[in-house]
């Protein structure tokens, strides 16, 4: 059974950080490429980074370009999304996603093309 699980929501401050962590199971985390989503309230869920299975590829959302850092340890079958320098703006439930990714090289960002979801873990940020 697969399973991808988000940690390290809370409550945050305009430009403090914060770090998620998604933790894999159920599958060989070393061939998935992994993203991050997030969805505010009464908006669509949308894109924020996605990393290539063997790490060395990522892709971001023009929003957090800068400012977020997307990486994953395979030793621990864990992604992690370090936030800096937040905005009221990054406030919502972020999703971690996992989609097949044997040559390292992907990096969706489309909702679509991830096949496994976890639940989301929420982020508030005060202004």
């Amino acid at each position: 059974q697969v399973q991808l699980v988000e940690s390290g929501g809370g409550l945050v401050q305009a430009g403090g950080s914060l770090r998620l962590t998604c933790t894999v199971s159920g599958l060989t985390f070393s061939n998935y490429a992994m993203g991050w989503f997030r969805q505010a309230p009464g908006r669509e869920r949308e894109f924020v980074a996605a990393i290539g299975a063997a790490g060395q590829v990522k892709q971001y959302a023009d929003s957090v370009k800068g400012r977020f850092t997307i990486s994953r340890d395979n030793a621990k079958n864990k992604v992690y999304l370090q936030m800096s320098n937040m905005k009221p703006d990054d406030a919502g439930t972020y999703f971690c996603s996992g989609d097949i990714d044997i040559l390292g090289t992907r990096t969706p960002s489309f909702q679509h093309q991830y096949d496994h979801w976890g639940q989301g873990t929420q982020v508030t940020v005060s202004s």
